[in-house]
């Protein structure tokens, strides 16, 4: 279960570390051009399949080693990354309605904003995984 788990938890970083790297670049192409067409593909496919699939399979198995390991809803370590994940997955149906203002031709937000929002996920998992391996033991007031 935790090897299954962790597989998609990877694949699901893979796309939120790369998707807004693709906005990047999406965001200096002109609307309906052959470079959009192709950044839209693409961003439509890690979406949709790999993307969604590692989020509903992250989330399953994580319900199952969390029903496994009931106790650790007690932990303050275990409830903070509980929130830090709910972030990520906040993130990932910000990016989908990134994703669709690019389908529509909007191009409102300036290419630095999209450098900037690719640095959310990585800070997050650098959280995340801290919170994991280290368990701290700390009263959250």
């Amino acid at each position: 279960m935790k090897s299954l788990h962790l597989i998609s938890i990877i694949s699901w970083m893979i796309g939120l570390l790369y998707l807004p790297r693709l906005f990047v670049y999406h965001n200096g192409t002109k609307y309906m051009s052959e470079m959009d067409t192709t950044f839209l593909l693409m961003e439509y496919r890690l979406l949709n399949y790999i993307m969604t699939p590692a989020l509903i399979i992250t989330y399953v198995f994580g319900f199952v080693l969390l029903y496994i390991n009931i106790a650790y809803l007690s932990e303050n370590f275990f409830l903070l990354k509980l929130f830090l994940v709910l972030c990520l997955t906040i993130f990932h149906f910000y990016l989908s309605i990134l994703y669709n203002d690019f389908k529509k031709g909007y191009r409102i937000k300036k290419t630095k904003f999209y450098r900037i929002i690719n640095e959310i996920p990585t800070v997050l998992m650098i959280l995340i995984i801290v919170l994991i391996i280290v368990q701290p033991d700390f009263q959250l007031i």
